[in-house]
């Protein structure tokens, strides 16, 4: 399967040659761009994020962050070249995030790179968000190669998938509902911890018992790799509720490591099965809950119990960042897709959209 482009065509040989991509990431809240060599030495990775202007509001506000990106989407593409050390004239192609992501954010995003595109000359390379996130191993290890299981886990994804070659991929699982940062964000906003939710939880979950609260795990009869979060994150506010019409205590540490104990069940079981059913030897986590402490534990075991490797970013590259864009657009350059300028941004795209 390939991502949607307006435009394919096979560009000229590029294996021996340094080629230089930069690459604009703004789905969300993190204005980012970064400078990145044969999709797997970062050159520079610019980012600005908004968490801090966020935070006030329990999540992110698309009108705010959209404003946000227009006064940075500049400055950071500036800084982005001056860390690299390059100029314009040496960047080979412009990659930028179309989708999936905020409508706001995406299109300030698209407009700079196709900017840019526009007056250098240079291709456009319209990148899927989710790709990225699994491009970010190819930056943490020089030796991954597909095929590979992954499990995309973020804010608003919990993917399962099959990375049979570069650009090539299958979903084997989805969320039916919540995806697991969304569920993460929920719980810590109903516990009163903030946001982002996935840190605060994970950090109070080291000094909490994830037995002492029995939370519902989903796993569905018909065989699927889906998930669904909702109901466990139901089944912790009625938990709060109950206790508190009853007067008792709650200890936050233990709800905590209950909760995520629930949550990371179900995502390595989902994904040991899957990377089962394709016997494969190589899993990879990636995403913002990739960099879950008890996540990259639990699963770096449960793979170790079918003698697979285990790979995974650095906490910096599980979050929302241009570097991963740039990675994954060198693989679809190569493969000679290239974006039209008339790209627009797609909220909703699916992984695996067909070229169009």
């Amino acid at each position: 399967m390939k991502f949607m482009k307006t435009k394919v065509y096979q560009l000229a040989e590029v294996n021996d040659e340094k080629i230089l991509i930069l690459a604009v990431e703004t789905s969300c809240d993190e204005t980012s761009a970064a400078v990145v060599e044969n999709g797997r030495r970062i050159r520079s990775n610019i980012i600005s994020s908004q968490i801090d202007i966020h935070k006030k509001f329990g999540g992110v506000v698309p009108e705010i962050a959209s404003r946000k990106h227009v006064e940075l989407i500049l400055p950071v593409i500036g800084q982005a070249l001056e860390h690299a050390s390059v100029g314009l004239d040496r960047i080979d192609a412009v990659a930028v995030t179309y989708g999936p992501g905020l409508a706001g954010a995406l299109l300030v995003g698209l407009s700079a790179a196709k900017a840019l595109a526009f007056a250098t000359g240079k291709p456009l390379v319209g990148v899927h968000h989710i790709e990225g996130h699994i491009a970010a191993n190819y930056l943490e290890h020089e030796t991954l190669e597909p095929p590979f299981v992954c499990l995309v886990a973020s804010g608003g994804h919990s993917h399962i998938v099959y990375v049979e070659d570069y650009g090539d991929f299958e979903i084997m699982g989805q969320t039916r509902d919540d995806a697991a940062g969304e569920a993460f964000d929920k719980t810590a906003r109903a516990l009163g911890l903030g946001y982002p939710g996935g840190p605060l939880i994970d950090a109070q979950a080291k000094m909490g018992d994830g037995s002492a609260v029995d939370f519902p795990r989903v796993y569905f009869s018909d065989g699927s790799l889906d998930f669904s979060f909702s109901g466990l994150k139901t089944a912790v506010l009625n938990f709060l509720n109950t206790n508190a019409q009853r007067g008792g205590e709650i200890s936050i540490p233990d709800v905590c490591a209950s909760f995520q104990q629930a949550v990371v069940d179900v995502l390595v079981h989902n994904t040991i099965r899957a990377a089962e059913q394709k016997g494969v030897k190589k899993i990879a986590l990636a995403g913002g809950v990739a960099a879950n402490s008890q996540l990259r534990s639990s699963m770096k075991e449960a793979a170790a119990g079918i003698g697979a490797d285990m790979f995974y970013p650095r906490p910096l590259l599980c979050t929302d960042n241009a570097a991963m864009i740039g990675s994954a657009a060198f693989y679809e350059y190569k493969r000679g897709n290239i974006s039209g300028l008339d790209l627009n941004a797609v909220p909703g795209l699916k992984l695996g959209t067909a070229c169009g």
